[in-house]
């Protein structure tokens, strides 16, 4: 008989704790359940707004894609509302504004948002404008390009042949001729056309059939020679060196100057040296040029005292 109560009650016991977790679990999950189905935290509200800095006349888009909301309320900060799920708003005036969204009546979330005031246009961001270099080489391919925002007709005179050369926004032209010419550009928007000046430059592949090439070379070493014997000998910096740089260096400060055959300057740093080098005799001078013949990328200079 004892032996039949004590299984009885092991049996009870076990059951006992098997309702009891069962209960247990059962809360659990009836918890989560209403967590889920009734009770909200802002983390669970799935809503944006951007941007969050606009200005005036900009749209302030919104959206709210959150499970639970059955009932929701957007507003804007400046006295107006909406219950939309998403859209866009305009704001009148600028400021700083707190846009804040609540769901069901008591979950509630903001966003900060800057409206800036209108840029006010920049009258000279309208004028029509030439972009173009104020200095080419003959022969170059030059890119001319007409600035405009409300221009849709363009015509280009480059001066040369004395009649409309293009009419495209932006056009390439090589001249044919050096001297200073008067770049004009017409437009439906201006009343009078627009002007820019150019010089060109000689091109060095401009050979004069009576003249050997060789002689054309040596004629530019010997100048080149003549011009840095002047700086070494103490005379205007500045009027010798931009001269070079101007006429065969294309204004490339960095080509690379050799001495002696082994020692390399930079052409500023060389010529910078050589003005406080006294009694420096500049024997010779070689110069090599780029592809196009435009443009001298290497000096090699012999010189001694």
């Amino acid at each position: 008989m004892e032996k039949n109560k004590e299984e009885y009650k092991k049996k009870n016991t076990v059951k006992v704790i098997f309702i009891v977790v069962s209960i247990l679990i059962a809360i659990v999950l009836i918890g989560i359940w209403l967590q889920k189905n009734f009770f909200h935290t802002v983390a669970d509200i799935d809503a944006k707004v951007s941007p969050t800095t606009l200005s005036i006349g900009d749209t302030l888009f919104y959206a709210d894609k959150s499970a639970f909301a059955a009932i929701k309320e957007w507003n804007f900060g400046d006295g107006n509302i909406s219950v939309n799920d998403s859209g866009y708003y305009f704001y009148k005036k600028p400021g700083y504004y707190q846009v804040m969204l609540t769901l069901n009546g008591k979950y509630k979330k903001v966003f900060s948002i800057q409206v800036l005031d209108k840029p006010k246009a920049n009258i000279k961001d309208s004028i029509t404008s030439i972009e173009a270099p104020a200095q080419a080489m003959q022969f170059e391919n030059v890119i001319f390009r007409a600035k405009s925002k409300n221009a849709k007709l363009f015509s280009w005179k480059f001066g040369e042949s004395g009649s409309i050369d293009s009419k495209e926004q932006m056009v390439i032209y090589a001249y044919q001729k050096p001297g200073d010419y008067v770049v004009s550009l017409y437009t439906d928007e201006t009343e009078y056309p627009i002007t820019q000046k150019i010089k060109i430059l000689p091109s060095f592949k401009l050979i004069n059939d009576s003249i050997s090439i060789d002689n054309i070379y040596q004629k530019i070493d010997d100048d080149f020679k003549y011009h840095l014997q002047q700086i070494a000998n103490g005379s205007s910096f500045n009027q010798h060196y931009n001269y070079l740089l101007n006429k065969y260096l294309c204004k490339n400060e960095n080509a690379p100057i050799k001495v002696n055959t082994s020692k390399i300057n930079t052409f500023y740093y060389y010529c910078a040296g050589l003005q406080f080098d006294k009694n420096n005799i500049i024997h010779s001078v070689k110069v090599s040029f780029d592809g196009e013949m435009n443009c001298v990328t290497k000096v090699d200079i012999i010189q001694g005292k």
